[in-house]
């Protein structure tokens, strides 16, 4: 169990640099800091998803609480305004823990009130309980104000006259509607005093957006306030939807933490199940919170680790099924926008990662004829698009690599650009797109030969003559280690991870001395103990820190910040050139030191990033889909 007593909790920086995180498995969720202050504007108590997995809107941002006893009133929110802090209710706060659900703990005058927050899953719809215990000596009440933002959870509110401030009452039923274009939202909750005059709370300030240089400010609008009178051992329970919330009272948390076996590993299983999602009547993957969608590239890594360790293998296939109804001109889609339905293609790689989450499929299942039956059509179809060329150039080239590109145009996972400046070209062909590219064919030679397909032969060739010319040129003599990419005659010496990628699948396409002097270089250059380094400290473009706003840190993005995705692939490769014994300590090690990072950031879930410099400060999304697939999937492979 995470959990935090008030050593933390009482101290304003460290208890608003956790956060916590639940979800509804349609891309909607809930979150804040571990004392409730908001200090994003993607947190909130019920964030839906209209559109599922995507089309996400801040509907009710918080609940103003306090706790009258003999008249005297105890605050127990807490908010950031210009220059203060007010009110300060984690100063009676006595305790945060997972279990399974965020639970709060407070201490006022003798009493303690527990307060719980859990999603109903595939609902749009946030469970909020409050339980208290111990003797009332007197009389002692509780006043819950909802405060409500309806908008892009991108975006910010302010007062304005648009606002419908009506509200509809029942007995155990309060709805509201303040814009027209918006969801209903209805609070069901249990017997209590109601009273309608709404107002804005005006100057609401999100410290985490001014750090990075976006609209900070909102005001918020409380449309109705309840008031439960309390007794011994009274329960209380608010439910807030966008549907009838009156058939939901009786809901509980459907999940519960992992037990037995090592704490880490029970946790990150625990945290894999926030990312899978719905998408129409299949499953996708969310990529990370709170930002981001379903892209191809993130679910086709994040696969093996968050549904094949964990043995969610229906769920697996509905997921590949999806993307495969999306395959258009051999290329599946890089991601699918927030608005709209329009798919983009702009990727080289998730294509190829299908390739090796199929391949896990089967190594986790043996469902050979799934495969055959459902999938294997479609790899052909994108083999033979890869040989003839699709969008951007990718196409394969006299050399059996795979060569791809064009000006402005990002295609790897290292895609940032700042307006129309590409941040790190790699037109061309980079190296973990060959190895990638090689390991599809080889996937396709398996299958085929299992499948009676004649082109078995032709598969296996075409391999051969990639890794021929692979080898021949992406070896940096100078260096030690591999050419990050090659475009024509130009060599990028960059030292950066993706050449891990080469060592670390399948079918490697580096072994022996040479994988060995590559594993030297990363662990000297790269290795941190949250993750790989994407570019050497000792080259003139690294950059130790994620910070400032949007412009400059999508211009170091890539350019040495640590991914802790990418510990999965240098274990991979670890064990593949040390043997599984050595890795199996090593990694055994670097786990331990990672355990602190589940009590940082989001508790309990793995960050996108961190800074490459030390102490490696959690930046970007607080909770990455491959991040904690990687570490699953690598331990799953070396430590079982």
């Amino acid at each position: 169990m995470i959990s935090f007593g008030s050593n933390i909790l009482n101290n304003l920086d460290a208890a608003t640099s956790r956060e916590w995180l639940e979800t509804n498995g349609l891309g909607g969720f809930a979150s804040s800091t571990i004392i409730g202050l908001n200090t994003r504007r993607y947190h909130g108590l019920l964030v839906a998803a209209t559109k599922p997995p995507v089309g996400r809107v801040v509907l009710l941002s918080k609940l103003e609480e306090t706790l009258i006893i003999n008249g005297k009133r105890f605050d127990l929110s807490a908010n950031q305004y210009p220059g203060v802090v007010d009110p300060r209710g984690f100063e009676f706060q006595t305790g945060f823990r997972l279990d399974p659900c965020p639970i709060f703990a407070y201490e006022v005058s003798g009493l303690h009130l527990e307060k719980s927050i859990f999603m109903v899953q595939g609902k749009n719809t946030t469970v909020i309980d409050y339980q208290l215990q111990g003797n009332i000596l007197g009389a002692a009440s509780l006043e819950i104000r909802p405060l409500v933002a309806f908008r892009d959870y991108h975006s910010t509110t302010h007062e304005n006259d648009a606002l419908n401030p009506s509200v509809e009452t029942s007995e155990r039923l309060t709805t509201i509607k303040p814009y027209g274009d918006l969801p209903a939202l209805h609070f069901a909750h249990t017997k209590c005093e109601l009273e309608t005059k709404g107002f804005w709370y005006r100057r609401f300030q999100y410290a985490i957006e001014r750090e990075r240089g976006l609209d900070f400010e909102e005001d918020l609008f409380s449309p109705f306030l309840m008031r439960f009178d309390l007794f011994p051992q009274s329960r209380l329970r608010i439910l807030s939807s966008t549907e009838d919330p009156t058939l939901l009272l009786d809901s509980k948390p459907a999940y519960g933490r992992s037990t037995g076996g090592d704490e880490l590993i029970a946790t990150l299983t625990t945290a894999a199940d926030q990312f899978i999602v719905a998408r129409g009547r299949g499953k996708t993957i969310i990529a990370g919170y709170h930002w981001f969608g379903d892209w191809g590239r993130d679910t086709m890594i994040a696969l093996p680790g968050l549904m094949l360790t964990t043995k969610r293998y229906e769920e697996a296939k509905s997921v590949l099924l999806e993307f495969a109804k999306y395959v258009d001109k051999g290329m599946l889609p890089n991601r699918f926008p927030d608005a709209g339905e329009t798919a983009e293609y702009n990727t080289v790689d998730a294509t190829l990662w299908f390739f090796q989450a199929i391949r896990a499929l089967l190594k986790h299942t043996n469902q050979y004829d799934f495969v055959r039956d459902s999938l294997f059509p479609v790899l052909k179809v994108i083999i033979d698009w890869h040989v003839r060329g699709t969008r951007y150039n990718i196409h394969v080239d006299h050399d059996g690599l795979l060569e791809s590109g064009e000006p402005g145009v990002q295609l790897t996972w290292m895609d940032a650009k700042v307006g129309d400046l590409v941040i790190t070209p790699r037109n061309g062909k980079p190296v973990e797109i060959q190895a990638l590219w090689y390991n599809a064919l080889r996937v396709m030679e398996h299958l085929a030969e299992k499948y009676d397909d004649p082109d078995h032969e032709m598969y296996g060739a075409m391999a051969d003559k990639a890794r021929q010319g692979f080898n021949q040129l992406f070896w940096n003599e100078t260096a030690s280690c591999l050419y990050d990419v090659v475009n024509g005659n130009e060599r990028d010496a960059s030292v950066r991870p993706n050449q891990v990628i080469a060592l670390s699948l399948e079918y490697p396409l580096v072994s022996g001395d040479r994988a060995r002097q590559v594993m030297e270089v990363i662990e000297r250059e790269l290795l941190t103990p949250r993750g790989l380094r994407t570019l050497s400290p000792q080259d003139l473009q690294y950059r130790g820190r994620y910070e400032g706003d949007g412009a400059h840190r999508d211009s170091v993005y890539h350019q040495g910040t640590v991914w802790p995705w990418l510990i999965g692939p240098y274990f991979s490769a670890y064990a593949k050139t040390f043997g599984k014994d050595q890795a199996k300590v090593v990694l055994s090690n670097w786990l331990a030191d990672f355990r602190q990072h589940l009590l940082e950031a989001c508790v309990g879930q793995v960050s996108e990033i961190l800074d490459g410099d030390a102490p490696h400060a959690p930046k970007g999304c607080v909770a990455q889909a491959w991040s904690v697939a990687e570490i699953l999937r690598a331990a799953d492979e070396i430590l079982v």
